[in-house]
């Protein structure tokens, strides 16, 4: 049985590659490809007519053009989007960490900028 990606034992936490996300990405778009594939060939199919190439054929055609365009696109946008500077990164931490509590009468140390 395939470990799941974010559990690898022996080690820290360590994510997907980015030809894992690559791959991830194009299988999702794929997915989603071939539903609207579907929902539109066959909304064709009822409107127009199969065409000579017969029902299934012009149907298997919207669904795979609709597969590879979408999963195309899916896997470089999600390529795209996981690389990041580490400037970001740092970036994103900061905003997330726990917030500082200071006591009520805390006097904030004078600096040149306050005089």
């Amino acid at each position: 049985m395939p470990v799941p990606v974010g559990s690898m034992p022996g080690g820290g936490a360590h994510g997907p590659s980015t030809l894992d996300k690559l791959k991830m990405g194009g299988m999702m778009g794929g997915s989603v490809g071939l539903i609207i594939g579907f929902i539109f060939g066959f909304t064709n199919i009822v409107r127009y007519g199969p065409g000579p190439n017969g029902m299934l054929r012009t149907l298997g055609q919207y669904m795979m053009g609709s597969a590879a365009t979408f999963g195309f696109f899916m896997a470089i946008g999600t390529t795209i989007r996981t690389d990041s500077s580490s400037i970001a990164n740092e970036a994103f931490a900061k905003a997330y960490r726990r917030p500082m509590v200071l006591p009520r009468n805390y006097q904030f140390p004078r600096t040149s900028r306050d005089e």
